[in-house]
């Protein structure tokens, strides 16, 4: 695999110290089922992608992913695995308060896995020293200049977005049968509480079927844009 493809960063010291006082760059993902084609690693597969093309155009310093996330919904099928919100949380802290003694400029969570629901938490306690990338507006406007045709609420799991940018990214990791995977499960009002599986039998709820490796470099191109747009972090205390 060549360095631009590569999901993990290959920094030595001599590299790190150069980009000494940049923003750092924490991908998170998830291991949890997403259907029959797409990997488990799905979602930290995505929050690298995302991350090396903000570097790529961004002065910027991109950490190794988290791999473990909140994953309890799609608990019911094979090979998923969870940690707590609250070891996610203690995780975040220690990487936050480690990059600023480092004389990074702050963090932003690169967040892959739309479970991760207690990130926002953590960004809003930080006040100023983390952020969140990309949020639901983000996705929003990515989706749009895209040409997505699904919505987001219909297009929850391994659907149309996810699929498409791994076609463009990662194409060696969708596997066959995405076009007859599409599943509606749009209306899923006890999903906290019951689980995916409530709702698919398949672990799909979106329309993968539409995805393309054109839509997903569109994605991807916008994402980079919006990212441009946070505003700058602090780096307080140590």
């Amino acid at each position: 695999m060549d360095a631009h493809r590569h999901l993990l960063p290959m920094d030595t010291s001599a590299d790190a110290e150069r980009r000494k006082g940049r923003t750092a760059l924490l991908p998170i993902g998830s291991f949890e089922q997403h259907g029959p084609h797409l990997p488990s690693a799905t979602d930290t597969v995505i929050a690298c992608t995302i991350a090396r093309e903000i570097a790529a155009q961004h002065p910027v310093q991109v950490l190794p992913p988290l791999t473990l996330s909140c994953s309890h919904e799609h608990e019911d099928w094979p090979g998923t695995v969870s940690i707590s919100a609250s070891t996610l949380l203690a995780v975040v802290r220690d990487v936050a308060a480690s990059v600023r003694r480092s004389g990074a400029a702050g963090l932003v969570l690169v967040n892959g896995h739309g479970g991760n629901y207690a990130l926002g938490n953590a960004v809003q306690e930080a006040r100023g020293e983390l952020a969140l990338f990309p949020g639901p507006s983000d996705w929003a406007a990515a989706r749009a200049a895209a040409g997505l045709e699904s919505s987001a609420d219909a297009d929850m799991h391994a659907g149309e977005i996810e699929t498409s940018i791994l076609l463009h990214a990662h194409p060696e990791l969708v596997g066959p049968g995405y076009a007859e995977a599409d599943h509606d499960a749009e209306d899923r009002p006890h999903l906290l509480t019951l689980g995916l599986r409530a709702y698919t039998a398949s672990g799909v709820v979106g329309r993968p079927s539409l995805a393309t490796a054109r839509k997903g470099a569109a994605v991807l191109a916008d994402l980079c844009a919006s990212f441009g747009a946070l505003p700058p972090l602090s780096a307080r205390g140590g």
